[in-house]
């Protein structure tokens, strides 16, 4: 039987193995997939039992989906691009990094019919999956994207890579179309990212990386404010479709029922 799991911390959030175990049985296959808390000292285990085959496949979440570039052996071109890395797995004796995060953010706006192109796009955040919605929103040649994180060493460094990047210093608020929350704030009930938004147009849409809970505060507070809401459901499943091909060479199949099952 093979072994599958998530890593992260905190991971008790994470519906991955609801999902993936959901298509394991769908697609008969000798699997098992299961999440786990880790710590960073904890990384090149994990990545050693990879290399053994006791684990044949890792899904990484938040905080470690940079810290894991350096215990493995080679990363996709894409995971190289973005410097991110959410999806592990062996292949000719190589411990590789991919990325699935870049085409499930895109794939998740797709699905809501909702086009970037030319659009202001404002990022709260700077860690693993930052970079990748920057790579994406790239890649779908949105107008400006700003940027804006407690601290400031990150975002400089991504505007070293970027520099049409516009940094934003925390707590203000700029001219968007879209706002991204792709921090960790929000993953607790009383977690509040506390940006007066009141004087902003409506009509915006609000987009929560996190998508359990299924509304944060921040979802809350936009919509209260009149503006269209979106959480990180559909690219989570996206990403673990991705991710799924990647391990199993079969894609399995979203549907109504893929989604009502992370609704439960």
């Amino acid at each position: 039987m093979k072994k599958y799991l998530v890593i992260g911390n905190p991971i008790e959030q994470s519906l991955s193995p609801k999902l993936h175990n959901y298509w394991i049985k769908q697609n008969n296959i000798d699997a098992v997939y299961d999440k786990k808390k880790l710590h960073e000292d904890e990384l090149e285990k994990i990545i050693s039992e990879i290399r053994n085959e006791k684990i044949h496949g890792i899904n990484v979440t938040t905080p470690f989906k940079k810290k894991i570039i350096s215990f493995v052996d080679k990363m996709t071109p894409i995971a190289e691009q973005a410097q991110s890395v959410n999806t592990v797995y062996k292949n000719n004796n190589k411990i590789i990094g991919d990325n699935t995060d870049i085409e499930g953010f895109e794939q998740s706006l797709n699905y809501i019919n909702y086009d970037l192109q030319n659009k202001k796009v404002f990022i709260l955040g700077s860690g693993g999956v930052a970079l990748s919605i920057i790579l994406a929103l790239k890649r779908k040649k949105v107008s400006q994207i700003y940027i804006s994180n407690r601290t400031k060493k990150e975002p400089q460094n991504l505007k070293d890579k970027y520099p049409d990047l516009i940094i934003v210093d925390w707590g203000e608020i700029c001219d968007f179309d879209l706002i991204i929350n792709a921090t960790s704030l929000g993953l607790n009930v009383d977690d509040s990212i506390n940006l007066d938004f009141k004087n902003i147009k409506t009509k915006k849409l609000f987009y929560d990386v996190i998508y359990n809970p299924s509304k944060t505060n921040f979802l809350s507070q936009g919509e209260e404010l009149g503006n269209r809401i979106q959480n990180g459901k559909m690219m989570f499943i996206y990403q673990a479709q991705l991710s799924f091909k990647i391990w199993n060479n079969i894609l399995p199949k979203i549907n109504s029922e893929t989604i009502k099952l992370l609704n439960k």
